[in-house]
């Protein structure tokens, strides 16, 4: 996937139209189920395209639509700067969370990665 910067992006004719790439990550992050996750890599891992790093751009640039809260880093801490919005829709979605211990900076939970993430529908036959 190309990086375009965001001078490109709002170009006239471009602005209402999303890379084809970015529609079918934030379509993976909308068919997550509430009380669940998936990281970056699961997400790229799931479109057979891509990697951690384009996923996690694409949920940077446009991921304010979807659930972006459901896509995470694999080790399960809160994203940088959105834990106290992130951490309100895991509580109100039942997503499974590890206490923080405390000598755990700001005594932030982190995601139960073992009980939260989810395997993008292992039944289901079509990808995006």
């Amino acid at each position: 996937m190309s990086e375009r910067n965001l001078s490109e992006d709002t170009r006239e004719g471009y602005a209402d139209e999303l890379p084809e790439y970015a529609e079918r990550v934030l379509e993976v992050a909308e068919r997550i189920p509430p009380g669940h996750v998936m990281t970056y890599g699961d997400v790229a891992e799931w479109l057979e395209e891509g990697g951690p790093r384009q996923v996690g751009r694409v949920m940077s640039l446009y991921g304010g639509s979807v659930p972006w809260w459901r896509v995470v880093r694999a080790d399960g801490v809160l994203l940088p700067g959105h834990e106290l919005s992130a951490l309100d829709q895991y509580r109100a979605e039942g997503t499974a969370l590890k206490e923080a211990s405390r000598a755990a900076e700001g005594h932030l939970p982190r995601l139960d990665m073992k009980r939260a993430r989810w395997d993008g529908d292992a039944d289901s036959e079509a990808h995006t």
